[in-house]
């Protein structure tokens, strides 16, 4: 009879091709993972993962079993927090993927309160690039996703606007925009940026609203490119240029080290997601934690001045 537990075993091989990190990940030992798989394999009578000393692929019959294992995990996981949860309970595990920066720093915040209303209800959080935390929960990886860019990989998702992200732009303080109380638009030609890759929400947020004026963000002087918010606030602060960030990153990685220069015209906001799959049962715990977020009358920002 197949194993829900040996399953999940599989499944975190094939994410990490690594039985020793599976291992690590899993909490078991090396061997403990090994005899796991194997078990399976002489179960379906085929091997699932090619060996090269410590390396594996996965093969073909791998690849085909893995969106059938998550669809049984879940199914398992499903009933056994179902049949816990009539007890009047609510118990169970949650998995949430972030990949904006309101996430990182307001999720940690919502968590928080939630697991004040139902302690029994674990939580994981994942940070991760916007298409694979979105691609993740079209698979049925993570029961949870705050995104910025909403392309709906397929109609199993649902989205819902939970709050608006200001984008600004930041100098460092002794940068001559600094003194004065707003710059126009066109001025935005001269100086250097330091940008987000053109995948990320804030990215896209700024091309946006820069496609409504006479400035268009290839016009811009990209001096370098960088693939977290975080990274350019801090070269900000250091005096390398100029860039769009996120007001919580400014807030929360340089408050008082950089200067946000109001532009002429543009006003950037960008919508802050949150989502879940559909398709998949939802359990008691799920279906509080979107109940919780989606209810919630207080901006998620203001939630996390609160903490």
């Amino acid at each position: 009879m197949l194993d829900a537990h040996q399953l999940n075993i599989f499944l975190t091989a094939a994410e990490t091709l690594s039985f020793t990190q599976a291992a690590k990940h899993l909490h078991l030992s090396q061997p403990s993972v090994s005899q796991h798989i194997k078990s399976l394999e002489d179960y379906f009578d085929t091997p699932l993962f090619l060996r090269a000393g410590r390396s594996v692929e996965l093969t073909d019959a791998g690849v085909t079993l893995i969106p059938l294992a998550q669809k049984f995990v879940n199914t398992s996981t499903y009933i056994e927090e179902a049949m816990i949860s009539l007890s009047g309970e609510v118990y169970g595990h949650l998995t949430v993927g972030c990949s904006t920066s309101p996430g990182k720093y307001v999720l940690p915040g919502l968590l928080t309160r939630f697991h004040t209303l139902y302690p029994k209800v674990t939580m994981e959080c994942q940070v991760a690039p916007q298409v694979q935390t979105v691609e993740s929960l079209s698979r049925g990886e993570l029961n949870f996703a705050l995104a910025s860019l909403v392309d709906k990989p397929n109609s199993n998702i649902e989205f819902y606007k939970i709050m608006c992200d200001p984008v600004v732009l930041v100098a460092p303080n002794d940068h001559p925009w600094a003194a004065r109380e707003e710059i126009e638009i066109e001025e935005l030609l001269d100086a250097d940026f330091i940008m987000r890759e053109k995948s990320s929400g804030t990215y896209s947020a700024v091309n946006d609203a820069l496609n409504q004026t006479d400035v268009h963000l290839e016009q811009l002087n990209v001096l370098l490119t960088l693939g977290n918010s975080e990274a350019i606030a801090l070269a900000v602060k250091e005096g390398l240029g100029v860039g769009f960030v996120s007001q919580i990153v400014e807030e929360a990685v340089c408050y008082n080290q950089v200067s946000i220069i109001k532009v002429a015209g543009l006003d950037i906001c960008r919508d802050i997601y949150f989502g879940h799959n559909t398709k998949i049962p939802a359990t008691k715990a799920q279906m509080a934690f979107w109940d919780f977020v989606t209810g919630l009358e207080t901006p998620l920002i203001e939630l996390d001045a609160e903490q």
